[in-house]
């Protein structure tokens, strides 16, 4: 794990993609940087999930690659940071309407 200015970044492990990804042509992949996961649909880079730490915890930050725009809700914290991977591929879904 990378420490930057005494937070833990951490590394995660692109995980298998979701059904409800694939039923769209969308795949993870994963980035150049640890704690990023690429979410690309029709052969195109159309989403970042970031796993961050928060404190204690860790937060996924979902960045449209588009526009930028932050689509997360940034209060959601998670235990490990495989499972603010998971919530952001949740939170995801649900603001794409999947």
């Amino acid at each position: 794990m990378l420490e930057v200015y005494g937070l833990n970044i951490p590394e995660v492990a692109v995980p298998p993609t979701p059904a409800w990804l694939q039923r769209h042509g969308g795949e993870l992949r994963p980035a150049l940087s640890a704690n990023v996961v690429e979410v690309w649909v029709a052969g195109q880079p159309l989403y970042r999930l970031e796993v961050r730490p928060a404190y204690d915890r860790y937060s996924c930050a979902i960045v449209d690659m588009i526009n930028g725009r932050r689509l997360d809700d940034p209060r959601s914290v998670y235990a490990t940071a495989a499972q603010a991977l998971n919530g952001g591929l949740e939170q995801l879904r649900q603001s794409l309407g999947w």
